[in-house]
């Protein structure tokens, strides 16, 4: 199989890949995966019939011969953390920006006809009064929510010059299974209620996100591959509903069967953006896409994941 329905998946190993990868192959795509497995772990696709190449998106070589026979990109490899681009923006703007670059010239020499890539919301537009959407104005206020901005730049140009259909899907704050080495704040939560930490929260709880269950990010990642959408197409992939972090933090401790668990309250860390959520209108519109987990239904599941395969011991 080639053409459309032979997918290269970078970062496929990781934590939205391992769902994705799973989703991809159950409709009948043929699956190669390309991660350098630095956040990611060839466990995370145990059983699943997809083939996985260790290497890295920075390397034009491996990028060639990863895309060999492949008629469509699906970018997911990143340096995904707000905190860790404040410490090191060189080494975000490494994977990111020079990433994502190399893997769209790479996707031109190839003749790939389909690229879609992980884009993100809150971090890329920065403080703007919530619900964002596609006509937000981008000011980012990290140098993740920057490099984000980049990588959709270089995709319109490429769709515009090349003729590629680029398609980024900008994602809310993604959870579910498979993100135990995501250093997300559900993660952090779960771990504290688990050890007996209190949750830190670092404002005063006020600060909101759009939590968004995996299986609907990967959902609206496999609609960006197989609808027809012009190049250049950028779309929020959102749960809609705003969640703030003290509202996230009882979500978890009820799930974990530990209301009243204590919280400790820290400064706020620079580069986090205040209030974010976002319009998915427009991908329903498109992609046809809409949430079908609810944070109730999620956030329990996620744990009850964490209690099966992080927890055991």
């Amino acid at each position: 199989m080639s053409g459309p329905d032979a997918v290269l998946v970078t970062g496929g190993a990781g934590f939205v890949g391992a769902t994705l990868v799973r989703r991809l192959v159950a409709s009948g795509h043929r699956v190669r995966v390309l991660d350098n497995l630095s956040t990611g772990a060839a466990a995370h696709l145990a059983g699943v019939d997809a083939e996985l190449v260790e290497g890295d998106i920075r390397d034009a070589g491996t990028l060639d011969k990863a895309l060999a026979g492949m008629g469509a990109v699906i970018h997911l490899a990143a340096a995904g953390s707000v905190v860790g681009s404040v410490q090191d923006p060189a080494g975000n703007f490494d994977v990111n920006v020079l990433g994502t670059f190399q893997v769209l010239d790479a996707a031109r020499r190839a003749g790939i006809e389909r690229v879609v890539q992980a884009s993100t919301g809150g971090a890329l537009i920065g403080d703007a009064t919530p619900p964002v959407s596609e006509r937000s104005l981008p000011k980012p206020i990290s140098p993740y929510g920057a490099s984000k901005l980049a990588g959709e730049g270089y995709a319109h140009a490429f769709a515009k010059t090349y003729g590629i259909r680029t398609v980024a899907i900008r994602f809310g704050n993604v959870y579910g299974p498979w993100c135990e080495r995501k250093r997300g704040v559900l993660n952090v939560f779960f771990e504290a209620v688990h050890s007996g930490a209190p949750l830190v929260i670092y404002g005063d709880g006020t600060a909101s996100r759009d939590y968004v269950h995996v299986d609907d990010i990967s959902n609206a990642l496999q609609l960006a591959l197989e609808k027809d959408v012009p190049g250049g197409t950028v779309l929020h992939a959102a749960s809609g509903v705003e969640t703030t972090v003290k509202e996230l933090a009882d979500l978890c401790c009820q799930a974990a069967g530990a209301p009243g668990h204590p919280i400790e309250y820290r400064p706020k860390r620079a580069g986090e953006v205040g209030r974010n959520f976002a319009s998915y209108d427009l991908a329903k519109e498109v992609l046809g896409y809409a949430p079908s987990v609810s944070r109730e239904v999620g956030i329990p599941r996620t744990w009850k994941w964490f209690q099966d395969e992080v927890f055991r011991d």
